[in-house]
């Protein structure tokens, strides 16, 4: 079944195309603007390997998307990748993205994507408030998308945790954090997100916190217990996960422990 609105979309293909998992209505399921009503955009491909990974078919390009039919359905239309520009905006007004709090930019890793720059800003213009989420390694893709941003949810990935997949494995991602910090900086509303499994050091909650305090004072660090999944099977003891907190509000003002809420309600 098509809708009037998607009718078009195989041979509307103006501009950049991108390839995408979903478009869908629901609320914000992480970090400081959990419960707030969103409109995901998700993009199919992602370069790291998180040993906790919910998502794996976002790794790589999808052959379909799926669009929710109408707000709060739960009904899904099938389409071919690449998604048009156009049909991506068609479907985001079918859904009333003008009244949802955010529209979400994320994956798989949004940054990887040519059309990005581009999506930001056309749906900028429909009236809502974007936010990207992202790895935050893709510093200088970063730089072409930053002026139609009004908020960034960046992870801070520790080496052991994560793997790059077809490449070399880094030492440690904090220098390329650092330098994507330094430009998200910019935006409104900063968040630096760091997953917490029962491994997490003292050490490296210290290395992350200074870097935050120094580069982006104003952002807020937000701890998250992981929700065991892929190769993880417990989350962290609570006597860990609140000696960490207190330990990173000796360096960052705005810390928080904020664990997936989504979950709860069968959401992805």
């Amino acid at each position: 079944m098509k809708l009037p609105w998607a009718a078009h979309y195989s041979k509307d293909r103006l501009r950049v195309d991108s390839n995408l998992v979903e478009i869908f209505s629901s609320v914000q399921g992480e970090g400081p603007s959990v419960g707030e009503s969103t409109l995901f955009i998700r993009f199919a491909g992602c370069d790291l390997r998180c040993s906790w990974c919910d998502s794996p078919h976002t790794w790589k390009p999808s052959q379909s998307c799926r669009i929710e039919k109408q707000r709060g359905s739960g009904k899904f239309l099938q389409v071919e990748n690449p998604v048009s520009m156009n049909l991506v905006l068609d479907a985001a007004k079918n859904l009333s993205a003008s009244s949802h709090r955010w529209i979400s930019l994320t994956g798989g890793e949004p940054l990887l994507q040519k059309s990005l720059p581009e999506m930001a800003s056309a749906l900028k213009a429909l009236g809502t408030k974007v936010q990207l989420e992202t790895h935050g390694l893709e510093f200088r893709r970063l730089a072409e998308v930053l002026t139609s941003l009004d908020a960034i949810s960046m992870d801070w990935k520790l080496s052991k945790d994560v793997k790059v997949a077809g490449g070399p494995q880094p030492v440690s991602f904090s220098p390329l954090h650092e330098r994507f910090l330094g430009l998200a900086q910019a935006v409104g509303l900063l968040t630096v997100k760091v997953v917490i499994t029962p491994w997490t050091t003292k050490s490296e909650i210290e290395e992350i916190s200074l870097s935050v305090a120094k580069i982006a004072p104003n952002a807020t660090l937000v701890l998250q217990p992981v929700t065991p999944s892929g190769t993880v099977h417990n989350a962290p003891a609570a006597e860990l996960l609140l000696s960490l907190a207190r330990l990173a509000e000796t360096f960052v003002q705005n810390v928080r422990v904020i664990p997936q809420t989504h979950k709860s309600y069968g959401a992805l």
